[in-house]
């Protein structure tokens, strides 16, 4: 079969690593792709990810017989109504599903319906409006821009001061575009984070294994927020218990909740989740794998992820196994120093003999001579597995020491949470 692969960054590089392994596949494109994929499947750089003709007019020309469509953006664009319009199926939810990721307002509109458990909101049209309001409101709040934001559209505000910044950044100061012209103001929820994937169909849901991000620049979870720095997995605070009260309380409910808003959601379903004194709520949802989340979770899971795949785009998940291996995964990404604001890119990426871990490529490019070089502020993702989570996080580390370019940086404490919880 021909396959294509909608995406460039880090997530895709694991997806497209897994999709290897399945018999299945002769054929496997990844639209654009980055260098760093280029030994793994064929890359398409000419075709963006946004790019719905050009994606459309690739799969008639090449006879694709399945797209997975990864990002958030062509998602919520609509490529996977587009694709199966010309009779493509697709891993991934279409355009009117996706909008649980692509409007916050929706989402937590759809949260407060159902009663599905997440954090106390107000939603704002008027900069006044949520000025005023803010007046009142505890702190710390959490501000929101309602559309995409490449994952950085969420503000923790300390006080009304950063509050009030933050919103006029957003309604007045187009920080994020069209995504923040409307804005979502919640309380601030305390506990441990965890990170849930799960397949679905819309008749059934399959949670992947549990995963723990970390998303601020520098170690001792300080500096801006990213787009992740690391992520192990599983999560120590997701246990058998905690997992249950989920399943029953918001990922059923979820899938049920979109059903029977005609928004049947078919895919990956994300949900972020806060393990609050008053048990579990939803911080946020998206429509596709996690980026960095996907690249511990993969690498544990022992299913065919092709077949995976297709059993949801064919409705066939209940009779389709999902199984994970028992052990742990710890991914540290090596970025451009200075990310996530100014850095510089273009360094020669190299490899040292021996490595022992999976390495996803995210922010990188083959120039004219076939050197890869840096080309983003996450360059790329080491991950290793091991029976035990200290062993998992040593191994990245060790192989992080074997990959080398001009202005690296990572954090040195991904996985000390985990390992600090003790479970």
């Amino acid at each position: 079969m021909k396959v294509m692969v909608v995406g460039s960054g880090g997530r895709e590089h694991a997806i497209v690593k897994s999709l290897k392994k399945s018999s299945e596949i002769d054929t496997l494109y990844v639209l654009p792709g980055n260098g760093g994929m280029a030994q793994d499947a064929v890359c398409v750089p000419e075709i963006g990810a946004k790019d719905i003709d050009g994606i459309v007019a690739f799969a008639k020309e090449n006879g694709i017989d399945f797209a997975v469509v990864a990002p958030d953006d062509p998602l919520v664009l609509g490529a996977v109504d587009a694709l199966e319009e010309i009779g493509v199926p697709c891993f991934g939810p279409r355009k009117n599903a996706a909008i649980i990721e692509g409007s916050k307002v929706f989402s937590k509109n759809l949260m407060k319906k159902y009663n599905i458990p997440t954090a106390a909101y107000e939603v704002f049209t008027e900069t006044d409006a949520a000025l005023q309001y803010l007046q009142t409101a505890p702190m710390p709040a959490v501000i929101k821009a309602d559309g995409l934001a490449l994952g950085k559209g969420v503000i923790i505000a300390e006080n009304l001061q950063d509050a009030q910044a933050a919103v006029k950044d957003m309604m007045d100061g187009g920080k994020f575009g069209e995504s923040g012209r409307r804005v979502v103001i919640e309380e601030f929820l305390t506990g441990p984070e965890v990170s849930v994937l799960a397949f679905t169909d819309g008749k059934s849901m399959k949670p992947m294994v549990s995963s723990m991000d970390h998303k601020r620049a520098h170690d001792g979870d300080e500096g801006l927020n990213t787009g992740g720095m690391g992520t192990v997995a599983p999560n120590p605070y997701y246990t058998e218990e905690i997992a249950k009260v989920c399943m029953e309380t918001i990922f059923l409910p979820t899938m049920e909740a979109m059903n029977a808003e005609g928004r049947t959601f078919k895919g990956c379903l994300y949900f972020g989740l806060m393990l609050t004194p008053k048990g579990p709520k939803v911080i946020e949802y998206n429509c596709r794998f996690g980026d960095p989340e996907t690249q511990v979770v993969l690498p544990l899971l022992e299913s065919d992820l092709f077949t995976v795949f297709r059993a949801v785009a064919e409705e066939k998940l209940e009779e389709t196994e999902v199984r994970f291996a028992d052990g742990h995964a710890c991914c540290v990404i090596m970025a451009s120093n200075g990310y996530p604001e100014a850095y510089k890119s273009g360094f020669a990426i190299t490899c040292d003999d021996g490595l022992n871990a999976e390495v996803f490529y995210a922010g990188a490019k083959l120039d004219g001579e076939g050197i890869l070089r840096t080309a983003g502020g996450r360059v790329l993702g080491v991950t290793a597995t091991a029976e035990k989570l200290s062993d998992a996080i040593a191994l990245a580390y060790e192989n992080v020491e074997k990959i080398h370019f001009e202005n690296a940086y990572c954090r040195k404490d991904i996985g000390a949470r985990a390992l600090a919880a003790g479970r």
